[in-house]
């Protein structure tokens, strides 16, 4: 069966909310990792076969296919397509999946896997009000489950998994250190593509809080119920950013000399209850791993997204994850969560961890909203 290969993946720095991507509009901040990931690859641009692009609030800057829009404005020929995809939070790493089927199948050589979210310029859920009002679900689903705030999910994973308050500070601790400590080693520098814009050269991640402490968190107030644990500093941070990714055929490797960086090894997708809604990596993790014949403890790095802390560290418990393996350099507690660009960012920085660390396999899960979970498990074998 013909293989999917990564040949190569760049982001662009995680900004905060309101800041120093905030002048950028949706469009161009997608494209800007796309021209980037061809002006490294060198691949011809008017084969890329298909642009999928993940973004969830398609409305507005991020609205009329932006995939296709950003491909033009990252000067692409026209003759190269692109299509937008919505699986909210997973929505890039889906869009990844899909073109790593795109090439798997043989029909294409091609294709370019990418992410936007502009949550400073486009707020999240104004896709679900129309004519003024918000739209709400449909009462057929009443009967079936309870539609809740995500934050109201997160009180209820910390719950299941009985995580304590100050577990769950610790954690978030955790993540600002390690994300500060790799980006002052200049651990990002071949993932990060800098953006330049009207104020300025953005070129590091805003989100990471270095003056933190397990006591400042704890001081925290809770944010979804007065009686919970979760705070705005165990959840992640609402952020602009943007990533591409290119994978390739085994043709198209041989054929304009391209290197791999790894190989798509297997992906999984899975539902879980719509009311608690954040622990569908578990089975979607579960299953990517038994399609690709390993077990957790064969894999070398883990990227778990870190939406809220007790869904990393709930999930993380029951999976079994090693943190000595898993979010390596921190997560979207500490740089941001992108909805629709961080499914590729999550690859992005597996791949940067296991080069660096000099592992093999790596797997990447996160939640998604109203019950789902993605998994993405990848191979870098040739060049262990």
């Amino acid at each position: 069966m013909p293989e999917a290969f990564i040949i190569d993946a760049v982001r662009t720095p995680i900004g905060r909310r309101n800041g120093g991507l905030a002048g950028v509009r949706a469009d161009e901040l997608a494209a800007h990792p796309i021209a980037e990931l061809m002006r490294r690859v060198g691949a011809p641009p008017e084969l890329i076969d298909d642009v999928v692009m993940g973004c969830v609030t398609q409305v507005g800057e991020q609205g009329l296919n932006i995939a296709r829009n950003a491909a033009i404005i990252a000067g692409l020929p026209f003759g190269v397509t692109g299509t937008s995809v919505n699986r909210m939070c997973g929505s890039s790493q889906q869009a990844l999946n899909f073109a790593a089927m795109g090439v798997a199948s043989g029909h294409q050589d091609l294709v370019i896997a990418a992410g936007v979210e502009s949550m400073s310029r486009v707020e999240m859920a104004s896709d679900m009000f129309y004519r003024g009002e918000m739209v709400r679900p449909s009462p057929k689903l009443d009967w079936r489950t309870t539609f809740v705030p995500q934050g109201t999910s997160a009180e209820l994973v910390a719950k299941r998994f009985g995580l304590s308050r100050e577990e769950l500070d610790a954690f978030s601790y955790e993540s600002h250190r390690r994300a500060g400590a790799a980006a002052d080693d200049d651990r990002f520098a071949r993932e990060v593509a800098p953006v330049t814009t009207e104020a300025g050269t953005v070129s590091r991640d805003e989100g990471i809080r270095r003056d933190t402490s397990v006591e400042k968190l704890a001081g925290l107030r809770p944010a979804f119920a007065e009686d919970g644990c979760i705070t705005a500093g165990s959840s992640s941070q609402i952020s602009d950013g943007a990533c591409a990714v290119l994978l390739a055929s085994q043709r198209a490797v041989e054929t304009h000399g391209l290197r791999p960086r790894a190989r798509v090894v297997s992906m999984a997708t899975a539902g879980v209850d719509p009311t608690i809604m954040l622990t569908a990596p578990i089975p979607a993790s579960r299953r990517a791993l038994e399609r690709a014949g390993l077990g957790i403890g064969d894999i070398d790095a883990v990227e778990i997204n870190e939406a809220f802390a007790s869904v990393a560290l709930g999930c993380g418990r029951e999976l079994g994850l090693d943190w000595e393996r898993t979010n390596v350099f921190g997560g979207a507690i500490a740089l941001g969560h992108p909805l629709g660009a961080s499914g590729v960012r999550l690859i992005t920085t597996l791949l940067n961890v296991l080069e660096q660390g000099d592992g093999r396999f790596g797997l990447s899960t996160m939640c998604i909203g109203f019950g789902q979970g993605i998994a993405t498990v990848i191979d870098r074998e040739i060049y262990c």
